[in-house]
């Protein structure tokens, strides 16, 4: 799979980002009244007198997490074919490897999206040891999200529960389960190490509000759960910082709370509806965001927005092109709120849906303006045939 360690490419202080795939509270997925089976939820006090005796109240916290969970965690095992320059080769197929947990009784498993990215074939393996064919529901690529699904059972799918990762604060206890190197369900622990990171995709988004751990996160560790003391999940294992490929205390999860409005959305319909502005590039200035470019027939175009103009000089026989960026709109505001960044403007963006009306103040000839645009559906991403 091309997306086998190479989702993340950022090189920061000798060391590498890569993801770990081998080779308010969130919304509930299940419709309201639909009851599912749970494991107890573990309590992190002392032993009861019918617990183990020998097991210190950490111990048991830890085990309680473990029992109440690792039912959900499955094994993803993927292939895909084997590229040479322009030719794929079928019968020597690439084999990767990563996690994924359960989200309903209906068999629906959340994972990374570059855990599942470029596979002709996906396979599931349970807690108890039966491997299930997985079908594609849907995928978020801008947030490395994807839904699976298989068909097994009610009686041995238990989903997870998903927490509220707004609530986090550093320093708490967490825990990890995935498939490191293929080894099933493995455990690990640690704390929350630091809150509201960004991580840099290479599709040339960012993924906002990230939660690094020093839990240990390795290889095939990529769509596995991170979880409170209480099993809940707060995150979904994506990536780890490392000089080797391997575990340096340093990981980042998906928060929970980005999952729970991503997964939704692809249970429904397959991908994430997106509002588009129709602004594909803009430069940092500072008295704004410079707009650089707009798709053509776009909501931005539409309204009236300006990018740079074109101005053409007759040169005797050439006519040269240049490009007068002063006569571009510089965006200081969205309904109000300041943009400093394009990673700004897209949160305020992407809080309202396709049709909504946004007011977006702008710096033209001197002159601030507002200039009310039409968010139009953004591109399908994510869906396959």
């Amino acid at each position: 799979m091309r997306g086998f360690l190479a989702c993340f490419g950022s090189a920061v202080l000798g060391g590498l980002l890569v993801c770990v795939s081998g080779g308010g509270p969130a919304p509930a997925f299940l419709p309201r009244g639909e009851s599912q089976e749970v494991a107890p939820r573990p309590a992190p006090s002392r032993p009861t007198d019918g617990d183990d005796v020998s097991l210190t109240p950490d111990e048991a916290v830890n085990v309680a997490v473990y029992q109440r969970v690792n039912r959900a965690v499955v094994n993803i095992t993927t292939r895909s074919y084997r590229e040479e320059g322009f030719f794929l080769f079928d019968g020597d197929s690439v084999e990767g490897n990563g996690s994924g947990f359960v989200v309903d009784k209906s068999g629906h498993i959340v994972t990374n999206f570059h855990v599942i990215e470029d596979a002709r074939a996906v396979s599931v393996t349970l807690y108890n040891g039966e491997t299930y064919t997985a079908t594609f529901v849907g995928a978020d690529p801008i947030n490395d999200v994807a839904v699976i699904k298989v068909d097994a059972d009610a009686k041995v799918l238990w989903p997870v529960d998903l927490g509220d990762a707004t609530k986090l604060k550093v320093g708490r206890r967490v825990f990890a389960i995935g498939n490191p190197f293929g080894l099933e369900r493995t455990l690990t622990t640690g704390v929350v190490s630091s809150l509201n990171r960004s991580l840099q995709l290479v599709r040339g988004r960012t993924i906002k509000s990230i939660i690094q751990t020093d839990a240990a996160i390795n290889p095939g560790n990529s769509g596995g759960p991170l979880m409170d003391s209480r099993g809940d999940v707060i995150g979904m294992n994506v990536a780890i910082f490392s000089k080797s490929g391997q575990s340096s205390g340093v990981g980042f999860a998906i928060p929970a709370n980005l999952i729970g409005r991503v997964v939704p959305q692809l249970l429904k319909h397959g991908r994430v509806i997106r509002p588009d502005l129709g602004i594909t590039r803009v430069y940092q200035t500072g008295k704004g965001l410079m707009i650089a470019g707009l798709k053509r027939g776009g909501s931005a175009e539409r309204a009236g927005l300006r990018g740079p103009r074109i101005v053409r000089l007759q040169r005797g026989p050439l006519v040269l092109q240049r490009m007068d960026r002063t006569a571009a709109d510089l965006v200081v505001s969205v309904d109000g709120q300041p943009v400093r960044t394009f990673e700004t403007l897209l949160e305020h963006v992407e809080k309202h849906k396709p049709g909504d009306r946004v007011v977006l103040e702008v710096i033209r000839a001197g002159r601030r303006i507002k200039v009310p645009v039409r968010l139009d559906d953004g591109e399908p991403d994510g869906r396959r045939s």
